[in-house]
Formats: C-alpha cells, sequence, structure tokens
C-alpha cells in the first residue's frame, strides 16, 4: 500500500513537471495593468490603478484621419456610460504624419471641434522601438494573458473590463457605439 501511494505522488509531480516544461521555461506570468502609468495631455503623470472597477476603452486617435469623427461617438460614449466606461485616447502621429500637432494644439482641437472632455495623454508611440508601455501591454499576450495584436491604423480601440483585463480589441471600422463595444460594458 505504501509504495502505491508513493508511485502515485511521483505519478502526480512527473505530469505535472512534464506540463510545466512543455509550457517553455520563459512563460511569465501577465502583468497587472493596473501598473500601467502614462502622461495626460497636460503633463500629470496617471496610473491606469485610477480607473479600477470601470471598463477602460483604449483609443490611438489622430485630428487629421479620415476616421477623425468618431471623436464624437467617444464623446457620446463616456457621456452615456460615464459610470461604468472610461474613454482615453492616446494621439499618435505614426500612420501617415495625422497628428502632427503639440499637445497644446491636440487638446485644443478636440475640444473646439468635438467637445472632447475624456482623458487624452500626452502624443506617444503604438509601435515600433517607443512603443508606450500601455500598447506593449495591449499588444503582447506575455503581458496582457489575452492575446497578441498590432495596431493597425488610427481609432483602433482596446476594451479593458472593470478588473484589469483585455477583452478585446477593435480596428478602425468599428464606432465606438457598435453593439460590439456597448455590449461589454457593465
Amino acid at each position: 500500500m505504501k509504495y502505491t501511494i508513493a508511485l502515485l505522488i511521483i505519478l502526480l509531480v512527473s505530469f505535472f513537471v512534464y506540463n510545466k516544461l512543455r509550457a517553455g521555461p520563459f512563460v511569465s506570468s501577465p502583468v497587472s495593468f493596473y501598473s500601467l502609468k502614462f502622461v495626460d495631455i497636460d503633463g500629470n503623470e496617471r496610473s491606469m490603478l485610477e480607473f479600477k472597477g470601470k471598463n477602460i476603452l483604449i483609443v490611438n486617435v489622430a485630428s487629421e484621419c479620415g476616421f477623425t469623427s468618431q471623436y464624437e461617438g467617444l464623446q457620446e460614449l463616456q457621456d452615456q456610460y460615464k459610470n461604468q466606461l472610461i474613454v482615453i485616447g492616446f494621439p499618435c502621429n505614426q500612420f501617415a504624419g495625422q497628428e502632427p500637432g503639440t499637445e497644446d494644439e491636440i487638446k485644443s482641437f478636440c475640444t473646439n471641434k468635438f467637445n472632447v472632455d475624456f482623458l487624452l495623454s500626452s502624443k506617444i508611440d503604438v509601435k515600433g522601438e517607443k512603443q508606450h508601455e500601455v500598447y506593449n501591454w495591449l499588444t503582447l499576450k506575455e503581458k496582457n494573458g489575452h492575446s497578441n495584436s498590432s495596431v493597425k491604423w488610427n481609432f483602433q480601440k482596446y476594451f479593458i473590463d472593470k478588473n484589469g483585463n483585455l477583452i478585446n480589441h477593435f480596428y478602425s471600422i468599428t464606432k465606438p457605439k457598435s453593439s460590439k463595444i456597448t455590449s461589454l460594458i457593465q
């Protein structure tokens, strides 16, 4: 009986070690979304921890893009779901130079043209060597625990749930008030 129990323990341990090795020695656990920080358009450092308990929609934005009118839908989304959702726009000039302005110019444009009062970050890179840490997390499965992606164009959207989990991303053609997005808001 002692040998049977010992053999069973050895088999169980071997099974777990085998599966751990099969997963690869360099598999890391996901990084917490709430550990991420960014600088807002006014120059203040912000932490994602501020938004814990709310859904978050992160969007790379640009003032001179064919999708720029989505600012209006993003603001409507923020207004309609203000108790459950935070919209954060990350201005980026990496797609055809469609966000050439300074932070002051971007803020003025968004406020005057679209009455935007949702949170905007300082201008960042969403891909490449200088990719901002927020977008590094959004695009790498090893960080977000969900999926790999690449930012294809301006106004690509990433939805993070109330617990800081990446749920999905949506390309530019998905309008902010699409049911694909609103159905995720809890």
